[in-house]
């Protein structure tokens, strides 16, 4: 745990250093759980956006997509239940003084308990080598089973308090299981209080007249409140779909973890609207397909994992995450929700219009059910970065830190770098990058040696590396160097397009998806 500590530490200065992600307001001492995309991780997260965007709205005829507003009339959000029920179990250190939100509490001394299981599992695979049966292992151990009955025990407990809202038995699993707060190191608590997590603020001219207004938690709402304008003006036949990426803004008490969980986030979403009765059918197959989309990137299939919620919301009759192996454990990434048809419901409610869809094969109008499909860009921007960074032992000795990232994410494609900076090889150089910024981002690379250079777009994930030699103004050839095997081949400068192209273009993914 303490090497992946150290993994993450690495991976989060390498983000600040080489302009993936700064600190927000960082000449001001910086704000919490807040933070800013530097010029390579814009094009990163870009290109993830793209990548979700267009496997939504190229591959699916049914699915197209809005940009709702930030802000929203007030009512919506008692509609969808957030002004009653958007809460978080907090609980105060009375020493360090410091707050927590309590199912997280919990949820890491599980992980703890997962750890020491792991470990044990760990340990004999060692031992026993290829003969090793883990399954039975598992069963068998007295030591593992004991850990795995406690911990079992634990969990049921836990998700019964969850589902019952039962802050009292919150408190109380903490007491039993002797959680200390992880700065004082004592125990003394205080109660288990709910927290709302929206932002308020206020719209209008004068203080008399303002409106209370919260910034967005979530933009699933601005899908809802317009799928019948979608529906209508693009003529749309269930099942359909509405896709969206915009900002949301929660006051999370416990934002860490990088930008894992921060106060100000990205979100893409997918609302699918069906027919009641087949809602189940739908969520399973987008479970399937999300989970596919995921795998297509190649960041290793055994780090996903599908994780079914026990506790569902209200609003829910079934649920999933898909999780990712980050170095603090599997974390979600995405969720999809069978939402039934509460939102919609309550909007008509609320509003007193009428918002039901009438569907011509059956001659009679309903209130549609709803798949979601949630997506954290951030998170998904983390994932990405965690699965790439490397550090490289050599042969020569040397350690080199490289970003495996996926080439059609890469925020550049590829660099351009005259071996010396005369004998005409910089104008060379400067009329390879002009022929391919059209199509690539292309970076021209003159400063240091070129081995420097190398390690300097590997740092950064550019998949390819263009050198222009002496030999170039001869024959018209370059050497292209690979990212990831270091290999090196020269080929001719007519070549350049289509070879990286086949290897850096999002038609690579969404052909995998098709």
């Amino acid at each position: 745990m303490a090497q992946q500590d150290e993994v993450f530490k690495k991976i989060v200065s390498h983000a600040k250093e080489y302009g993936f992600v700064f600190p927000s307001s960082e000449i001001y001492d910086g704000l919490s759980a807040v933070y800013d995309y530097g010029q390579n991780g814009v094009e990163l997260k870009n290109n993830i956006k793209r990548y979700w965007w267009d496997s939504m709205t190229l591959l699916h005829e049914n699915i197209v997509g809005i940009d709702s507003a930030i802000f929203m009339h007030p009512t919506i959000w008692k509609a969808s239940g957030h002004v009653d029920a958007f809460n978080d179990p907090l609980i105060d250190n009375r020493d360090s003084k410091k707050r927590y939100r309590a199912d997280v509490l919990i949820e890491e001394e599980i992980a703890k308990m997962d750890d020491k299981i792991e470990k044990e599992v760990a340990k004999a695979r060692k031992r026993f080598g290829e003969s090793f049966d883990e399954a039975l292992f598992r069963q068998t151990n007295p030591r593992v089973a004991e850990h795995i009955a406690k911990r079992e025990a634990l969990h049921e407990r836990f998700s019964q308090a969850m589902n019952d809202n039962n802050l009292e038995e919150l408190r109380q699993i903490i007491i039993d299981q002797e959680i200390a707060c992880p700065i004082s190191g004592t125990r003394n608590w205080t109660e288990v209080r709910q927290f709302n997590l929206m932002f308020k603020t206020e719209m209008g001219s004068t203080a008399d007249g303002a409106m209370t207004v919260y910034l967005r938690p979530e933009t699933a709402q601005g899908i809802f409140v317009n799928y019948l304008n979608v529906q209508k003006t693009g003529r749309m036949r269930i099942p359909f779909g509405i896709a969206q990426i915009g900002k949301a803004f929660r006051n999370e008490i416990v934002a860490r973890q990088f930008i894992f969980r921060m106060r100000e986030f990205e979100q893409m979403e997918m609302q699918f609207f069906v027919r009641p009765g087949e809602e189940l059918k739908w969520f399973q197959q987008w479970k399937e397909w999300r989970l596919r989309w995921h795998k297509a990137l190649g960041l290793g299939d055994e780090k996903y994992r599908y994780h079914d919620h026990e506790k569902l919301a209200h609003y829910a009759n079934a649920a999933t995450d898909i999780e990712f192996q980050m170095p603090f454990g599997f974390k979600e990434v995405e969720g999809i929700h069978s939402r039934t048809n509460f939102d919609l419901s309550q909007h008509e409610k609320f509003s007193g219009k009428n918002i039901k869809y009438f569907d011509p094969e059956l001659n009679e109008s309903y209130v549609p059910y709803v798949i979601e499909t949630s997506i954290g860009v951030d998170r998904m921007f983390l994932s990405v970065l965690c699965s790439s960074y490397d550090e490289q032992k050599l042969e020569n000795g040397e350690t080199r830190v490289v970003l495996h990232l996926p080439a059609a994410l890469a925020p550049v494609k590829c660099a351009v770098m005259p071996l010396v900076r005369k004998d005409g090889l910089p104008e060379k150089a400067r009329e390879i990058v002009n022929d391919l910024k059209f199509d690539f981002a292309t970076h021209y690379d003159e400063k240091d040696s070129i081995g420097k250079r190398y390690r300097r777009q590997d740092a950064v994930g550019t998949p390819y590396c263009i050198t222009v030699d002496h030999q170039t103004l001869e024959d018209n050839t370059v050497t292209l160097r690979e990212r990831d095997s270091m290999e090196q081949c020269r080929v001719e400068i007519s070549e350049l397009h289509r070879l990286i192209h086949d290897k850096v273009s999002l038609n690579s993914l969404l052909r995998k998806l098709s």
